[in-house]
This record gives C-alpha cells, sequence and structure tokens, in this order.
C-alpha cells in the first residue's frame, strides 16, 4: 500500500511520514525485545560460550616455551635435531642466560611441569638445575655445557634437547596428539608406548557404555512412562512423586548407597543368597566394574528417560489405539503399528537428554566404576585436578564435544530433530 495521496505523502500524528513513523517504531520494538534478553545473552556467553572458547584454545596454546626461552630457541634452529649430536656452546650459552631470567622470575619450574607432560623427569631435572643455573654468571662461567652436563645428566642427552625445540612452538597439536594415544617428535606423529596407550580405550568406552546406560533407560523407562500416561490422574501424580523423588536427594548420596547395596557383602548380594538364587562362596562382583557403573547410573539417569516420554505420551489420544482395535488389530498390532510410532519422538528426546548426560557424568563412575568403569570424563577430572595438564584435559574435552555434536547431527540426518519434542 502506497504512503502518497494525491495531495502528498501520508503522515502520522507528529507529522512525519507514516513509513518513517513505523520503521522507527519497529526499530524502537527490537531495541525493547534486546534489552529485555541482554541480560540472558550476557549470561549465556559470560558462562558458556567464553569457557567453551577458552577450552578450545588451551588445548592448543603452547607459548610457554617460547616466552621463557626465546635466545635457546632462536639457537636451536641452527642445530640438526636428527644428527645424533648434541647442540654446540652457542645454544648451552643461550639456555643459561634463558634460564637465569627464568629462575629470577620462579617460571623455570612451570616450564618443566610443561615438557614433563612430554618427557617425564623433565620437571624434576628443570627443578633440581634451577639452584645451581641460577648461581652462575653468564660472562664469568663461560663455557657452559660441561658445567650444565655437571649439574644434571640430562643435559647432556640429545633427547632433551629434542624435546625443547620440538614443543618450542606457539600453537601445537600435541595436545590432541596425546589425546589419542600418540605424541608429537622429530619424526613427526608417532604412537605412544604401549604402556601409556589408554585414552582411546577410555573414549571407546564412554561410548559404549553410555549406549547402553541410553537402551537400560529406554527399556525401563518406557513401560513406566506408559503407566503413568494412561492410569487415572490421580494414580498418575502418586507414581510421578516416585519417580521426582530421587531429584529431591544429593546425587552423590544416591551414588553412594549404590556403592554400599552393590559391595559382595550388600544388599544386593545377601538379598541373592537368602533367597538361594547365588551361592555365598559365590557373591556376584557388581562394583567396582562396568556392571556397577552401568547399574547406578541408569538409576540416576532413568527420570530424565521417563519425563520426556510421559510428556509426548500424554498428547496421544486414547482413540487411536480404540479406533485400531474395532477395525480387528491386536492389542500387540495397535500398539506396535499406531501407538509406538507417535512415542517415538519422546524416545528420541529422552535419548539425546540421556546419552548426553552419561557422556560426561564422572562421579558416578569414580565413586562405583573402579579402575574398570570409568568414563573418559573422570580422565579429564584427573588431569585438570591431580596432573594439571590443562592442555590435554581441554583436548579430551574437545573431543567430546566434537563426538557429542557428530552424534547430534548423525541423528538429525537419520531421524530428523525436527521430531524430537518434550511434548504439546
Amino acid at each position: 500500500m502506497a504512503d502518497t495521496t494525491a495531495n502528498g505523502p501520508v503522515l502520522a500524528a507528529d507529522g512525519t511520514p507514516l513509513k518513517q513513523s513505523l520503521a522507527r517504531s519497529l526499530r524502537r520494538q527490537k531495541m525493547r525485545a534486546l534489552m529485555l534478553i541482554a541480560p540472558l545473552l550476557v549470561f549465556v556467553l559470560l558462562s558458556f560460550i567464553f569457557p567453551i572458547a577458552s577450552m578450545l584454545f588451551r588445548s592448543v596454546e603452547n607459548g610457554i616455551v617460547q616466552d621463557t626461552l626465546p635466545e635457546t630457541v632462536a639457537a636451536l634452529q641452527q642445530w640438526d635435531e636428527q644428527s645424533g649430536e648434541l647442540p654446540d656452546e652457542e645454544v648451552y650459552a643461550a639456555f643459561i642466560r634463558d634460564m637465569i631470567i627464568a629462575v629470577d622470575n620462579k617460571e623455570h619450574t612451570r616450564l618443566g611441569s610443561r615438557l614433563n607432560y612430554e618427557e617425564t623427569g623433565m620437571s624434576s631435572m628443570f627443578r633440581r638445575s634451577g639452584r645451581a643455573i641460577g648461581r652462575l654468571d653468564p660472562v664469568e662461567d663461560a663455557p657452559f655445557k660441561e658445567a650444565l652436563i655437571d649439574i644434571h645428566d640430562g643435559w647432556g642427552e640429545v633427547g632433551t634437547w629434542q624435546t625443547i625445540k620440538t614443543h618450542a612452538v606457539p600453537l601445537t597439536n600435541g595436545y590432541f596428539l596425546n589425546a589419542v594415544d600418540m605424541q608429537r617428535t622429530v619424526d613427526g606423529a608417532q604412537a605412544q608406548p604401549e604402556s601409556k596407550q589408554i585414552l582411546i580405550t577410555l573414549f571407546g568406552r564412554t561410548l559404549q557404555m553410555s549406549l547402553i546406560i541410553t537402551g537400560a533407560c529406554i527399556l525401563l523407562g518406557y513401560p513406566i512412562a506408559w503407566l503413568l500416561a494412561n492410569l487415572r490422574m490421580r494414580t498418575a501424580n502418586l507414581l510421578m512423586i516416585l519417580v521426582l523423588l530421587p531429584f529431591w536427594t544429593s546425587l552423590l548420596v544416591r551414588t553412594s548407597a549404590w556403592k554400599v547395596m552393590l559391595q559382595q557383602q550388600g544388599v544386593i548380594n545377601d538379598t541373592l543368597v537368602w533367597l538361594g538364587l547365588v551361592d555365598d562362596a559365590a557373591r556376584l562382583v557388581i562394583i567396582n566394574n562396568q556392571i556397577g557403573t552401568i547399574i547406578a547410573m541408569t538409576h540416576i539417569l532413568l527420570p530424565f528417560m521417563i519425563l520426556p516420554m510421559y510428556s509426548v505420551m500424554q498428547t496421544i489420544p486414547p482413540s487411536y489405539t480404540r479406533a485400531a482395535k474395532s477395525l480387528g488389530a491386536t492389542n500387540w498390532t495397535a500398539f506396535w503399528r499406531v501407538y509406538f510410532p507417535q512415542s517415538v519422538p519422546g524416545i528420541g528426546a529422552g535419548s539425546i537428554l540421556v546419552f548426553i548426560l552419561a557422556i560426561g557424568y564422572y562421579i558416578t563412575p569414580e565413586i562405583v566404576g573402579g579402575t574398570k568403569g570409568v568414563f573418559i570424563s573422570n580422565r579429564i577430572a584427573y588431569h585438570i585436578s591431580s596432573s594439571l595438564n590443562w592442555g590435554l584435559a581441554a583436548a579430551l574435552g574437545t573431543i567430546l564435544l566434537a563426538a557429542v555434536l557428530i552424534l547430534y547431527w548423525a541423528y538429525d540426518r537419520i531421524v530428523g530433530i525436527d521430531n524430537v519434542k518434550l511434548g504439546g
């Protein structure tokens, strides 16, 4: 509709052209809407986007070697690390000058810890050598090659200088290589020693057990959700309280209770022995292994499967199955051909929720899983809190995030994320 008439443009009450007035009003509405959601956007940015971006950057950030040993790194560029010979005196002199500054700034221990992730023993070598190097004079105590080797035999090993040169890059793929049981060396990426190859196994175990837990939650949760959706409202509400009851109890308390119940002298084994199903001398070992983790986590995550399925089943009209039966369908046919397809969106929503929660759990596997039932998330927690190898923890977390996104994409391609809903 044009904003002009035979006598000129249509004007608003304030005398401005109507089209201009409408555009200004729309801009004001958009600004008000933006101001309303601005606190939420800031919260998401600070609590979600920024930590993830920081994790992604930390998985490749590696400036500590170059920043702490700038002269050494420059001198090592002229050294052929594959020759099998030690660097010349120039490299040792540059290293002494860098280390004196690093010792004064108390940065040599951090550098040693970083290199120790790649070569065991580097941390103690830097720490033990720091005091002696700090007492050297960069002019009067030359030459330094023999003096440094006398301080610690490690400075006379070619592998030490190869490690320093190999990891003297501002951005590195070393953490990601370590995350897949490989390592960055002078000859390129190589497999870790067999004794250190554990992370790929943990990734596979995490995915496998998460899928098993998700499947167990579907098998146990579907009948419960069906009952809740088809019983009388009063009875269904009472059962729903039982479903929600675990949320009122601490996760740590529930996990600790399972540790007590699953022990060989625990409630479950005692009951089985009392019933005569298990001999007292052959009690089941269902703790500190994968079985214990699956049982405990299925119980903990089961409500997250029941609730989405229940909310979808509530919207399925009972008349559909009655109509199928009136047309000659058996109970099983009516359920499988009519009812079940309509409940699939609830299964999909619950499965995604349970799987994503399961793949990132670490408290429950840590308590009941022992050494055979832990997830990759337990390794991430270990590197964050104990070994302080945050770069490797970030790389493991990034790979786990990528795996979840790939599975999410595959689910969307196969099933369609538009078919996943929580009811309505």
